[in-house]
């Protein structure tokens, strides 16, 4: 990796790891898959949009690609994550569909069964590298389907406010799960061993090339690490909704017909008329 102004000089720069990365191979007895090494660009500037990388390896350039894919999350050039906020949106909407099966009326699994369903289908995955791509400007297209799922442990009707529907659930708001990713990661690279231990003890003028209006993560956990300390993030903002008490002493066997009629009366909103609107 390398930053700077002029394509050229990055060109070079790239150029000449690439070949300190073959000589390090060469002596190992390795060979690298030219395949599958791709190079990228990330900037902001638009006239250079289509702008590709000559980077060379043993004289041959390396194929260019405008959104790779790195360790599961596809990177865009001005790193606005976009196309990985829809592909996830995919991937959650086909697993709701799970979710309403083990749902029903009359029939399936109760609240608790389907609150660590949606906590092991839905949440596992959208939280899946997420103190990188939760600062992006696109993160509610994965709330739709989130939402579903949410409605589908209360048993609640669509027009219930969104709101509610993680209380009356006992899982914590996505924003909160993401803030709380971050910070997750934010303490673990506190410690001298780690890979970002450096990026987050630097002072903040030495971390400021980074692209402007994109919320880097090393600020970001700078600011957490400086605001919660030590103290759980769930204390200030979650454990004081009287009703997640309420759920978290509910019966763990309670039907689902009886949770739903529950939940319905708490928000006051049911299939009734008077509850239709145009």
């Amino acid at each position: 990796m390398h930053a700077d102004g002029d394509w050229q000089a990055v060109e070079v720069v790239l150029t000449q790891d690439m070949a300190t990365v073959g000589e390090y191979l060469q002596t190992w007895k390795l060979k690298l898959s030219t395949t599958k090494m791709v190079s990228a660009a990330f900037h902001l500037n638009n006239k250079e949009a289509k702008r590709e990388l000559e980077v060379k390896y043993n004289n041959e350039i390396l194929r260019f690609c405008y959104e790779p894919k790195y360790l599961g999350v596809t990177l865009d050039r001005s790193l606005t994550y976009r196309r990985h906020l829809e592909s996830l949106r995919n991937k959650l909407t086909s697993r709701v569909a799970l979710l309403r099966g083990l749902a029903g009326s009359g029939w399936g699994a109760g609240a608790t069964t389907l609150r660590i369903a949606t906590l092991a289908l839905m949440h596992s995955t959208a939280e899946y590298r997420a103190p990188v791509w939760c600062r992006s400007a696109h993160t509610c297209l994965i709330d739709p389907a989130i939402n579903d799922s949410l409605r589908i442990v209360t048993g609640c009707p669509c027009l219930t406010p969104a709101d509610n529907h993680p209380i009356l659930a006992g899982i914590q708001p996505a924003e909160l799960r993401l803030i709380g990713a971050t910070l997750s990661l934010a303490r673990r690279a506190m410690e001298p061993g780690h890979l970002l231990h450096l990026a987050l003890t630097r002072p903040s003028s030495a971390n400021a090339r980074h692209l402007k209006s994109r919320h880097p993560f090393v600020p970001t956990a700078q600011h957490l690490t400086t605001l919660f300390d030590n103290n759980n993030i769930q204390s200030a903002q979650w454990a004081d909704h009287q009703w997640n008490a309420e759920r978290q002493t509910a019966p763990q066997d309670s039907a689902f017909s009886s949770q739903t009629l529950a939940n319905r009366l708490r928000t006051g909103v049911e299939r009734s008329r008077s509850c239709l609107y145009k």
